[in-house]
C-alpha cells in the first residue's frame, strides 16, 4: 500500500519524531510513503541544518518521497530557500501533479 501524509496539527512533531521516522530508518512501517506535506509550523521539520529536517532528507534519499511544505507557509516563516535538500514548496495543485502518478492509495492527515 502507498499512503501520502498530510502534517497540519501541533502533535506533528511528536508523531514524526517518535513513529513514523523511526519506523521508516528501521523498515519497520508497513506501507510505502509516496510523499509528505507539511503546513503551518510544521514546514520547519523540513528545514537544513535540523535533526529531523536531516533525517527526513536521508529517508527520501533511500525511498525517494516527495518532501513538500507549503509554499505560503515556508514564504512566511522565511524559510523558503533554507529546506533540506530535495524538499519542495508547493500548493495543492503541485502536490497533486507530483503525487499523481505514485498510485496513492490512501492520505492521512495528522
Amino acid at each position: 500500500m502507498k499512503i501520502a501524509y498530510v502534517f497540519s496539527s501541533t502533535t506533528s512533531q511528536k508523531i514524526l519524531n517518535t513513529m513514523i521516522i523511526p519506523q521508516l530508518e528501521k523498515g519497520t512501517h508497513g506501507v510505502d510513503v509516496a510523499g509528505m506535506f507539511f503546513f503551518m509550523d510544521n514546514t520547519f521539520f523540513l528545514l537544513d541544518g535540523t535533526e529531523m529536517g536531516e533525517r527526513l532528507r536521508q529517508i527520501k534519499e533511500v525511498n525517494g518521497m516527495l518532501l513538500m511544505a507549503c509554499d505560503q507557509c515556508a514564504i512566511e516563516r522565511g524559510i523558503d530557500r533554507k529546506l533540506i535538500k530535495g524538499a519542495q514548496i508547493g500548493c495543492f495543485p503541485q502536490l497533486y501533479a507530483a503525487l499523481g502518478g505514485a498510485g496513492v492509495d490512501q492520505v492521512i492527515t495528522l
